[in-house]
């Protein structure tokens, strides 16, 4: 992988929501391996580099809303040559249970915004990082469940598959995909 692209939306209102969890991925990789995130203007976002196994990775936070991320992620693209095949966004997916996540590549956006924005700009055959926050259960409800705080007893489920996904960084990084799924899926399993 060569950019590690966690979803959400910027600013302290949107910190603890469930559509932030991309975000929570990624500061989460930056205090593991004691990296900073930088304001980059001209990539629309927070970026650091991380360097793992002899490879390294860039990794962004976009600050352009979760509506147009697409917008940071194909600037990076642009200015490194980083197809899509070559990324990884990490987001929250309202169909899988708190506590569960899912390693794909390509596929829909299903529904998700930030998913859906970034398909546009650069095409949808990057990898995803699905990481669980449930469902309302009615669909009118969905934009405000996103953009609230989840309830305690899935906080710690959410975080607990952030730290199961973070477990299989090297194997991310060095593209072990398929090794990378074997694990956390049959993490899922054990739930």
């Amino acid at each position: 992988m060569k950019l590690l692209v966690g979803l959400g939306n910027p600013g302290g209102k949107y910190e603890a929501t469930r559509h932030n969890v991309g975000f929570w991925w990624c500061n989460e990789l930056a205090a593991q391996l004691a990296i900073v995130f930088e304001a980059q203007s001209k990539f629309f976002g927070d970026v650091s580099r991380v360097r793992m196994n002899g490879g390294d990775a860039w990794v962004l936070k976009p600050q352009t809303f979760m509506n147009e991320s697409g917008r940071a992620v194909q600037s990076m693209c642009s200015f490194y040559g980083i197809t899509a095949s070559d990324i990884l966004v990490v987001h929250d997916d309202l169909d899988l249970e708190p506590g569960v996540v899912k390693l794909k590549q390509s596929g829909g956006h299903g529904g998700h915004n930030g998913v859906r924005d970034i398909g546009r700009q650069i095409g949808l055959d990057f990898w995803r990082l699905r990481i669980g926050v449930g469902h309302p259960g009615d669909k009118r409800m969905v934009s405000d469940y996103v953009l609230h705080a989840p309830k305690q007893g899935e906080a710690i489920s959410i975080d607990d598959a952030i730290q199961r996904s973070l477990k299989m960084k090297q194997e991310i990084m060095a593209g072990l995909m398929s090794q990378a799924m074997l694990v956390l899926h049959s993490s899922n399993a054990k739930l």
